[in-house]
């Protein structure tokens, strides 16, 4: 079942070798306590979404969210909008009505791009981290070389408190960008070594703020794209405010400030007004430059499961996040004691009960200015494996979420935007997830490194890819250093890891790759096997293209075990034209000449 459940906590689950697991008692009765007991009338007042043609029980008169009225007789006419409308039923009760079209925009005919950790994507005018004019200059350079999309990394916010979250999977929001990707006229005197996001925001805040101070906070189209964002960015800018000068976790500042319609958090937005506005002014800013840097080509943006628990969204949206639990992953083939990545989940019965719009927003932030979206571990829109506070990962269990609602919802902000979605649905994955996906034409993940099929069988309705950033490179995998770096840095046995290499070697050689090869033969072994994939999307790493060793991020460490999300590219952006890798990379996989696709709509 993938709509509204009952019982939404799994008290059995299957692993990815399809093992069964019983969940124990304690478990369950630890989530419940955490999760809370929806109202009796939730079924009459929960959001009703769905789409055209289909029964839905209710009658009344529809107030359509562009304006005007329209009548329900149970059917949805096939003329409805779609959109987010409101239902005023027979007996005068009000309720959301969401009509989707129920599936994805896809691009008309098959693409290549790159992709990039942005920060990683450093050039001479960078100040310590790649920044939105570096993404101009990759994309301004793809598209020069026939490409139609590129796939970054997660831009969401963080708090502005040094040491800065290195992670950006663990944001502080999904509705505003990480400031630290603007880019600034001036460059550092003294030039900043390798990916510092410390260095890099203590550097551009100080300029940044006196740009604002200057003339920013009068700027008329400041004044009006503000109004226009409403109580969000209002939230957000306050809450960033609130986290400089108390710290980047909520539930640590003075009592009175834990409620953001309270008075306290009211006299902080008039006392600290025009530090408030400098917040919302960045936000207008990284709009602008995203805007530029994207031009008319496709950005794939990426969605993380969720927000760091004493971030802006959490406290924004207390009460539809649950306390004293984190969502995580199983033991699995990607990391066999499981993992933990420290966010707090939402609780199903609660985002039903706030309309959905905590996701809505999500999403829609997400996708906007640049025409794609990633939803990372996008089984989570199915259920999420929930870890009680003091628990490790394998002492977990999965509840289950609204999907059909979830995903139809996807389907529709996809089609107001013109936006290609990719879900990514690598690990343990349940039945019927890619059925789902599919019938929605949200593009599942084909990764080279985990399928035993030759790509040329693979489906159209994917992106395919060699690796992922919590994979292992071409380079790494051929010389033997991914193997000791995740021993040096994980607690991963050394007797799987050392498997789980010969796995990926065997997929490497599938077309005959000799063992005495250099990593240039290996990347264009690689490629070209993925070349011949007719997957609507064709992902290349930026990593493989220049050699890279080092794998972005090992998952199950941390920063005393490794430095995540701080491994630079060897070769700046404004030297990757004249580098010979990325164009022997392309004739690998033969995709070179005119572009093979369209760029955004």
């Amino acid at each position: 079942m993938t709509g509204p459940v009952d019982d939404p906590v799994q008290r059995t689950w299957i692993d990815a070798d399809d093992e069964p697991h019983e969940v124990s008692e304690a478990t369950v009765e630890r989530v419940r306590a955490v999760m809370g007991e929806p109202p009796a009338d939730l079924e009459e007042t929960a959001p009703v979404v769905t789409r055209r043609g289909r029964r839905t029980g209710l009658r009344g008169e529809v107030r359509l969210e562009g304006g005007g009225t329209a009548t329900l007789d149970d059917v949805v006419p096939d003329d409805l909008p779609f959109g987010y409308h409101v239902l005023v039923a027979t007996d005068g009760r009000e309720r959301r009505l969401v009509v989707s079209p129920g599936q994805c925009w896809v691009p008309p005919e098959q693409q290549w791009g790159w992709s990039v950790q942005l920060y990683a994507a450093t050039s001479t005018r960078s100040a310590g981290v790649g920044d939105l004019g570096d993404l101009r200059t990759l994309r301004e350079w793809t598209e020069d070389l026939g490409g139609g999309f590129l796939v970054v990394n997660p831009l969401h916010a963080v708090a502005p408190v040094l040491p800065l979250e290195s992670s950006p999977y663990l944001p502080a929001t999904r509705r505003f960008r990480n400031p630290v990707y603007l880019r600034v006229d001036e460059v550092p005197a003294t030039p900043i070594e390798g990916i510092d996001r410390d260095a890099a925001w203590t550097f551009k805040l100080r300029l940044l703020r006196a740009r604002y101070d200057e003339h920013g906070a009068g700027d008329e189209g400041f004044t009006t794209w503000r109004a226009e964002q409403g109580e969000a960015l209002e939230d957000f800018a306050t809450w960033s405010v609130l986290a400089a000068e108390h710290g980047a976790d909520w539930h640590t500042w003075p009592a009175e400030l834990h409620d953001p319609r309270g008075e306290a958090a009211g006299r902080v937005r008039s006392e600290l007004a025009d530090d408030v506005s400098f917040h919302a002014w960045l936000q207008w800013r990284l709009a602008e430059q995203l805007a530029e840097a994207t031009g008319d080509l496709t950005v794939v943006q990426d969605l993380p499961v969720g927000v760091s628990g004493g971030g802006a969204d959490a406290w924004a949206w207390q009460g539809v996040m649950a306390d004293g639990v984190t969502v995580g992953a199983p033991p699995d083939a990607l990391n066999s004691v499981g993992q933990d990545w420290g966010s707090p989940p939402f609780v199903p019965w609660r985002l039903r009960a706030a309309d959905y719009e905590p996701f809505v927003q999500s999403v829609r932030a997400t996708i906007a200015g640049a025409g794609g979206l990633r939803i990372d571990h996008v089984m989570g829109l199915f259920r999420l494996w929930w870890i009680p506070q003091e628990a490790g990962p394998q002492e977990g269990c999965y509840v289950r979420y609204p999907a059909d609602d979830l995903l139809d919802i996807v389907c529709l902000e996809s089609h107001r935007a013109q936006a290609v979605v990719v879900g990514e649905d690598l690990g343990t994955v349940e039945d019927g997830v890619r059925e789902a996906l599919a019938e929605r034409r949200i593009l599942g993940y084909r990764v080279l490194w985990f399928e035993d099929d030759d790509p040329a069988t693979w489906p159209e309705g994917s992106l395919a890819t060699v690796t992922t950033h919590d994979l292992a490179t071409v380079a790494g995998l051929w010389t033997g250093s991914d193997v000791d770096d995740q021993l040096a840095s994980s607690d991963m046995a050394e007797d799987d890891v050392r498997a789980g290499r010969e796995e990926l070697l065997g997929r490497l050689q599938r077309d005959g790759l000799a063992d005495g090869a250099t990593v240039d033969e290996a990347v264009a072994a690689a490629y070209a096997q993925l070349g011949r994939a007719p997957s609507v999307l064709l992902s290349f790493a930026l990593e493989d293209a220049v050699g890279e060793e080092r794998r972005p991020n090992v998952p199950g460490t941390d920063v005393t075990q490794r430095a995540n999300w701080t491994v630079p590219l060897p070769v700046p952006v404004d030297e990757l034209a004249a580098h010979p890798g990325p164009r022997a990379l392309l004739e690998a996989a033969a995709v070179t000449g005119p572009a093979t696709g369209t760029s955004r709509p």
